[in-house]
């Protein structure tokens, strides 16, 4: 057993189209040309989802690894040669399934001096303690395969990555801006607000987009105006002042405009509301109704990249059964976390990817922005004084402007959400 581990997630190399272009190639290199340099006992683990198969539909068997190697040439180079300082494992996620079912890819994974372990789990000892390691997928509905190693038996989670997921990358490139390419970065519940934003903020007409924004920016005032007008009608105020003010008299006809287009707003903010009542009353039918049939069982929490309960309760069997062990580890949602339980550790390696978070916008009905970020980072755990030692260690990455000047705008001051706080040490004792 390796004296310190270095354990990190989803990578997802590879895909169709434009999901084969790889965002963190220089810091990924840079960060295995690190590895061993001095001569460590070390093992570094990649905990699942490395490449991305059910992306690559155009390739078979062991040939999609060979596209992969094909397009990513300096990687694996660097690969081959932390492989001779440390061993590499490559443990199977649900997006490399194929790794555990079709013979031959750890003969060319060896190659690369990576060591391919297919087990659903991996375990690790240290100081008399277990590392307990795991992709996280068996316990997710949409993605744990109903027969393990059968290369037949998958979720619907492939279906839907094949389909859309690798459908988007191939016709990212016939957009305007190459914003398909990015729908794994997307937590899976907000595709639909994501490829909403994108249509509205990029491949929308000009001119129907500034008239859009004009108008649903106004619909706040409107809310106003349409209050204002209540109250003039009840005779709790005397005029209707944000319609009918000296300032607006005093810009002439621009004033006037304004004041139309505002009312125009009222009348359609009415229309809205009244329409909304039979709309509640269908939408919630319908969510019934599909619930009756059972297409609706699952909540938004327990989707990939959600909520991180379920995964923290599998941590807990685990703890539970195996009283020995002391650290959970698990990938798989790209949400990168740790947190101690009764002197115990269970963290999530998060990844590589770029992530995409949503940010409402300041004012109006505008559909929200979602924000580039990348979040790079490995944890190393060591041996230290008799004591197990957890190392978060952060690799920083500026995500490139991707922002049009009206996204900007709309959301200026708006604070990205806060990623959860990491310790940059944690100690374990013995």
């Amino acid at each position: 057993m390796a004296r310190q581990y270095y354990f990190l997630s989803d990578l997802h190399f590879g895909g169709d189209g434009e999901l084969m272009h790889c965002d963190f190639s220089d810091e990924f290199v840079a960060f295995l040309d690190g590895l061993g340099r001095n001569g460590e006992d070390a093992e570094l683990i990649i905990g699942g989802d490395t490449f991305g198969f059910w992306e690559l539909t155009t390739d078979e068997g062991t040939a999609k690894l060979d596209a992969i190697v094909a397009h990513h040439q300096p990687v694996f180079a660097a690969l081959k040669s932390a492989g001779e300082r440390v061993r590499i494992t490559i443990m199977v996620g649900n997006h490399d399934y194929d790794l555990a079912c079709v013979p031959g890819f750890a003969e060319r994974l060896a190659e690369y001096n990576l060591h391919l372990d297919a087990s659903i789990s991996l375990t690790r000892e240290m100081l008399g303690r277990t590392i307990w390691i795991e992709h996280g997928q068996q316990v997710d509905p949409f993605n744990a395969s109903p027969d393990y190693g059968n290369r037949y038996a998958l979720p619907v989670g492939y279906f839907i990555t094949e389909t859309l997921v690798a459908g988007a990358s191939r016709f990212s490139a016939f957009g305007r801006g190459n914003w398909l390419k990015d729908i794994r970065s997307v937590a899976t519940d907000l595709i639909p607000d994501w490829a909403l934003s994108n249509y509205f903020y990029r491949e929308m007409g000009p001119v129907i987009r500034w008239i859009i924004t004009v108008f649903l920016l106004l619909l706040t005032v409107t809310g106003l105006a349409l209050v204002a007008e209540a109250l003039r009608l009840s005779g709790v105020i005397s005029a209707n002042y944000l319609i009918n003010n000296r300032f607006l008299s005093a810009l002439g006809y621009v004033g006037s405009i304004f004041s139309a287009i505002v009312v125009v707003n009222m009348l359609v903010l009415v229309v809205m509301l009244i329409l909304a009542v039979p709309g509640f009353l269908v939408l919630r039918d319908l969510r019934k109704t599909l619930h009756r049939f059972h297409i609706t069982t699952l909540k938004p929490s327990q989707l990939e990249g959600q909520g991180n309960e379920t995964y923290l309760r599998r941590a807990r069997e685990v703890f539970a059964e195996h009283p020995e062990a002391a650290v959970y580890i698990f990938g798989h949602t790209h949400h990168a976390f740790l947190e101690q339980e009764d002197g115990r550790v269970i963290l999530n390696m998060g990844t590589w990817l770029k992530i995409l978070d949503r940010v409402p916008v300041r004012f109006g009905y505008l559909p929200s922005v979602f924000y580039p970020t990348f979040r790079l980072g490995y944890f190393h755990i060591l041996e230290e004084e008799g004591r197990i030692v957890i190392r978060r260690v952060e690799v920083p990455k500026v995500a490139a402007a991707e922002l049009s000047l009206l996204q900007r705008f709309v959301t200026f001051g708006r604070a990205l959400p806060a990623p959860d706080a990491i310790p940059a040490r944690v100690v374990v004792e013995p």
